[in-house]
């Protein structure tokens, strides 16, 4: 999918996915319904918040998703993001 191994730039190479996965799952953090941001994304996109501190969510959001561009990739409100 859109949010596959790699496509979410540096962070995917670093932190890898089965372990984000494994965290979510062993913290029971794991959402309950299909969501625009899945708790795998949230992840990766609270680690960039701590990279980027001085950018507000929409940019972090940005950076996060640069590689992604030319997929169909949604545009989470600020709101979506800050409750993320």
């Amino acid at each position: 999918g859109v949010y596959a191994p790699g496509h979410l730039g540096e962070l995917t190479q670093i932190v890898d996915f089965a372990l984000v996965d494994t965290v979510i799952e062993e913290t029971g953090s794991c959402e309950k319904r299909l969501r625009l941001l899945p708790s795998r994304v949230v992840v990766y996109f609270v680690l960039a918040l701590s990279l980027f501190e001085n950018c507000s969510y929409r940019g972090v959001w940005g950076k996060l998703t640069a590689g992604l561009e030319g997929l169909p990739l949604v545009r989470p409100a600020v709101s979506s993001l800050s409750r993320a």
